[in-house]
């Protein structure tokens, strides 16, 4: 039995093991059901594609967790403005796949080259035709793109960046993994017109956040 045909047993027994671990949205369920994870990972490594596990994708980044995947996710939705999503590291596109599937649009931003090549090249491969992949660096976002309903973070700053805040629409919201003193939390905030509202979720584990290109 190959791969492929491993993933829809597997890809069942995650979206259970999702359920049992709190997440409770039945559009990321779905979801997370549905797109291979085995797909975005190295191919030594497909066999733990199915894992709880983050794993290498070389440059010295990840793939998130399922779980991690799955709870940025459904802090990052809601029932309305869902048009327009901006993702800040998009990795190996695993991600940016999950929200094309909930979001009119994705842009998608990876800094480091090779990765970024990579990565396009595959989700052009997979025909996604809503997301817009960039080379570029993500503390400045992309305005041309702009104004966002959500901004989501594969990375952590050390700081909220007020670039990317100022790409959201009014009540738009972002989650992000943020460093405080050398401490990682997972964050929901929300731009309203009394400013940011800011919600700890919980302890999280990402790369950092780094300015420029390579």
């Amino acid at each position: 039995m190959d791969i492929k045909d491993i993933s829809s047993e597997e890809l069942r027994k995650l979206a259970s093991s999702l359920k049992q671990q709190g997440i409770t949205n039945d559009s990321v369920l779905n979801i997370m059901s549905t797109i291979q994870r085995h797909i975005f990972v190295e191919p030594a490594l497909r066999g733990r594609a199915y894992d709880f596990d983050a794993l290498p994708i070389g440059f010295n980044q990840t793939i998130s967790s399922p779980y991690i995947v799955a709870k940025m996710t459904q802090l990052l939705i809601e029932t309305e403005s869902m048009e327009n999503v901006l993702e800040i590291g998009t990795g190996c596109g695993y991600q940016a796949c999950v929200l094309s599937n909930l979001f009119e649009h994705v842009t998608t931003i990876e800094r480091i080259k090779p990765l970024y090549e990579k990565t396009s090249n595959l989700l052009k491969a997979l025909n996604y035709k809503n997301i817009s992949s960039i080379y570029g660096d993500g503390f400045e976002g992309c305005k041309s793109n702009a104004p966002y309903d959500a901004i989501i973070m594969t990375a952590s700053p050390s700081v909220i960046p007020d670039e990317l805040v100022s790409q959201l629409k009014p009540n738009g919201r972002m989650v992000l993994p943020l460093n405080i003193n050398g401490s990682q939390k997972l964050y929901r905030i929300k731009n309203t017109k009394k400013g940011i509202l800011k919600k700890e979720v919980d302890d999280v584990l990402f790369v950092p956040m780094l300015e420029g290109i390579i």
